[in-house]
This record gives C-alpha cells, sequence and structure tokens, in this order.
C-alpha cells in the first residue's frame, strides 16, 4: 500500500487510549478513592478482616474488585505478574472476597470483607497476593460523542483507567524477620538533600515499617530531617534500594554532625509494642 494510501486509512481511525495507573502509597488514594487499611495481614487465628473504602469525590464512582500477583523490583517500584519468582508464594488461592464490585455515590463508604479459605493446605512461610481496586470509567450516552470537523482528522481519546493496589498477606508459623541498612549516603540534588540506602531482609518473612531521620549536631542537638512511612520489604526479596528527600532546617548544617537512620516496625494488631527492625549512623564530617 502506498504512503497517501496508509496515510488516509490512519486519519479515519478513532484511537482510545486507556492508561492503567499503579500506585502504592500511604493513605491508599487515587483519583477520590480513599482505602484503608493499608495491608491486610492473617496471622494467628484472625480469618476475617475488613477494607474500608470511602468516595471523598462529587461523583458516583464505580469499582471492580480481583486479585492479582505483583512483584516488587529492587528500587521499591511494582509489576502485574502472573508467575511466581522463586521463593514467592501466592495468597489468592486461600482468599475469598466479597463484594466483587463496589458503587460509591459521593461521599458514600462500604466496607470489602476479605476472608481466608482452605487454610489446611497451607505450609509455613509467608503467602502473598494483592487486592485491585479498578476504577471503570463513565460510559459516554450513544450519540453524545463530538462529531469530527473533517473525516481527515485523527481522533484521540484519552480514558484514564485509575488503580490501586493493597497486598494481602497470610504467615504461617513464626516470623524470624529481620532488617539491617548498608550503602547509605547524602547527595545534594538542587539544593535539596537527599539520602541513599539500601534496605536488606533477613527471614522467612517480608518487614514493613517507617523510616525516620534525625540530624545530630556536633554539640547532641537532635532534629527530626525526613520520614518515609510504609517502607516495606516483600519477600521473597533481599534488598531493596530507596532515596528520602530530606528537610532544610534552620540551624541544621549537612556538613557537619551526623545522620541517625531509625527503621521501625508497623504493628499488625492494635495496641502491639513497636519494635525497632534496624538502625544506623552516618558522620558527615
Amino acid at each position: 500500500m502506498r504512503l497517501i494510501q496508509m496515510r488516509q486509512l490512519l486519519l479515519r481511525i478513532g484511537v482510545l487510549l486507556t492508561t492503567i495507573f499503579y500506585l502504592p502509597v500511604q493513605l491508599k488514594a487515587q483519583g477520590d478513592l480513599l482505602i484503608t487499611p493499608r495491608r491486610i495481614v492473617f496471622e494467628g487465628g484472625s480469618r476475617l478482616q475488613e477494607i474500608n473504602l470511602a468516595n471523598s469525590g462529587s461523583d458516583t464512582a464505580r469499582y471492580v474488585i480481583s486479585l492479582v500477583e505483583v512483584r516488587m523490583n529492587v528500587n521499591g517500584t511494582f509489576e502485574f505478574i502472573n508467575a511466581p519468582d522463586s521463593g514467592q508464594l501466592f495468597a489468592s488461592n486461600f482468599l475469598r472476597f466479597f463484594p466483587h464490585s463496589v458503587i460509591l455515590p459521593p461521599k458514600e463508604a462500604q466496607v470489602v470483607k476479605v476472608q481466608l479459605q482452605h487454610t489446611a493446605d497451607l505450609d509455613t512461610g509467608e503467602y502473598r497476593s494483592h487486592i485491585y481496586f479498578r476504577a471503570v470509567p463513565k460510559q459516554q450516552p450513544l450519540g453524545d460523542e463530538k462529531q469530527l470537523d473533517s473525516p481527515q482528522t485523527i481522533s484521540i481519546k484519552l480514558t484514564p483507567v485509575f488503580g490501586i493496589t493493597i497486598p494481602v498477606i497470610i504467615r504461617v508459623g513464626k516470623n524470624n524477620a529481620s532488617a539491617s541498612m548498608s550503602d547509605i549516603s547524602l547527595t545534594m540534588e538542587d539544593t535539596i538533600p537527599k539520602l541513599n540506602l539500601t534496605f536488606h531482609r533477613e527471614g522467612n518473612m517480608s518487614v514493613y515499617g517507617d523510616l525516620s531521620v534525625d540530624h545530630i549536631s556536633p554539640s547532641g542537638k537532635v532534629t527530626p530531617i525526613g520520614s518515609l512511612k510504609g517502607v516495606a520489604v516483600y519477600t521473597p526479596n533481599r534488598a531493596r534500594q530507596l532515596h528520602v528527600a530530606l528537610a532544610r532546617v534552620s540551624g541544621v548544617n549537612y556538613h557537619s554532625g551526623k545522620l541517625r537512620l531509625s527503621y521501625l516496625e508497623i504493628p499488625t494488631q492494635m495496641n502491639a509494642k513497636v519494635e525497632v527492625l534496624a538502625t544506623s549512623e552516618i558522620s558527615l564530617n
């Protein structure tokens, strides 16, 4: 087919682009959907847990809910997978949830229940899958589509499809996971101090906690300068690289004193004791 004929054919094709966003954040929010808690962990005798959904927007929204499998990369990003990596165990075969879709009017909330099943088949270890909340775009009524002024015009319609996932973890047996930090360094990027480090995980289960960073002056004054909530290293990963922007605080000299890093576990049960997973210090001299 000659080039001009190909161009004429392409000009008559309507293009629909659909973008799916996958983003884990502290308080799960995408579009106008708020989700709590940030993750679900089954351990001990718990067999049923709830996820609270809330529509903070001004329009009615619909979400389709499913179970998906996710890999964490060494830089902390995520990607969907179909087969487990070596040492990774999926939880989806041992979970059921309801409902499978929700319609949320503005400022309304709904509960999604997640339940264990077939637990007799579980061996010792940690199993993880993710619940995926996918927004269903509004359908434009027939006849409301804007007509093209010319058949020679390309029609491009951008339809963003927002999606959020939260991990659902099943733990069987004793948890002997531990964490440490290495390769800690401080760099300056456009006058913004940036902390670089690598988390290491050992043991049979994942680690999950909050990172806090303090500056300690030569005289011993302690000043909080940075934090990052919900830092995880999921099985089977042994390491995760992290970059944290630090605050420029009056009186803090990033060329003297030292930085103290604290990685504190986020308990899976209310009122449980907060454990220190790892600490480290680097000199700024």
